[in-house]
């Protein structure tokens, strides 16, 4: 661990995450309630927003794809998934905080460490569908095999990689994405997407400490959503997070200034601002 970060794994970051839910769902004027955030994300979760530059000032992307990701999880639900199958899912509280039909297959899939601790926390605690915990590693191949080939006996299935691309290698996600479709035969995947722009913006932020907490930022893709075109998926829908906290009412302070001053940029170049992050429903095509 760095001597200036909490952060000892990619397992960590699931905590600090967890506190930007809790901050928002204690707001008046909260866009979700997540009851279980503040105790999912507990003392270290809080050491980690206290140790992050500009921590608490940088709650609201992660806010904005929390409500983004709860629309479109609700709306594949009501267009016929009976799957969902939550990869690396961390504190992930959806299936007890969300309103869902209670035939919903919900596969809490994560190391064995993080949904040891997850079920610890949320023991006495009622899902509101039917949740399976998976405690395996999923760069196991037989092991992802194993998972997949399970939800894919109970389709249409919804995959969802919440805050997991950016530290894989591209190598690991070109697998990952062949598996989804191949293996658990899915027909939608959520996710969320960076450009190398963005990571280069947050390389003097945040990286030095995520290095040292051994959870790099690795991938974020030039080409976009195209990457995935050749395992199989196509863009169905692109959420730009920028956009979203607009929508949302949740940007960053001074984000006028940014918007002014992209009105005078060329259109390539605002679009190429728009889709530096973003939340992304892939379809099976």
């Amino acid at each position: 661990m760095g001597r200036d970060t909490p952060i000892r794994n990619v397992s960590d970051t699931a905590s600090w995450v967890a506190i930007y839910r809790a901050m928002e769902s204690e707001r008046a004027d909260a866009l979700f309630r997540d009851p279980y955030a503040r105790r999912l994300g507990g003392a270290r979760g809080e050491a980690i927003v206290r140790a992050m530059p500009r921590g608490a000032a940088s709650a609201w992307p992660m806010i904005v794809r929390t409500a983004v990701m709860d629309e479109i999880v609700l709306r594949c639900v009501r267009d016929g998934a009976a799957t969902v199958l939550d990869l690396a899912a961390g504190l992930d509280a959806r299936p007890y905080r969300l309103d869902l039909p209670a035939s919903l297959r919900w596969y809490h899939v994560d190391m064995p460490a993080m949904v040891d601790y997850f079920r610890e926390q949320m023991a006495g605690e009622t899902p509101r569908c039917a949740l399976e915990f998976v405690a395996a590693d999923l760069r196991d191949a037989d092991a992802r095999r194993e998972v997949f080939s399970r939800a894919a006996a109970h389709g249409p299935v919804l995959a969802i990689t919440e805050g997991l691309l950016v530290y894989l290698e591209a190598a690991q996600v070109a697998d990952l994405a062949r598996a989804l479709h191949d293996v658990a035969r899915a027909k939608w995947w959520l996710t969320d997407l960076a450009s190398p722009r963005l990571l280069k913006m947050l390389e003097k932020r945040w990286a030095p400490r995520l290095r040292a907490g051994n959870a790099p930022f690795r991938f974020g893709p030039a080409e976009g959503t195209a990457f995935f075109a050749p395992h199989g998926w196509r863009e169905a829908e692109f959420r730009s997070t920028w956009d979203e906290a607009v929508r949302l009412k949740r940007t960053m302070r001074g984000a006028w200034l940014w918007s002014l001053l992209g009105r005078l940029q060329p259109r390539r170049r605002r679009e190429e601002f728009r889709r530096m992050s973003g939340i992304v429903l892939l379809e099976a095509a």
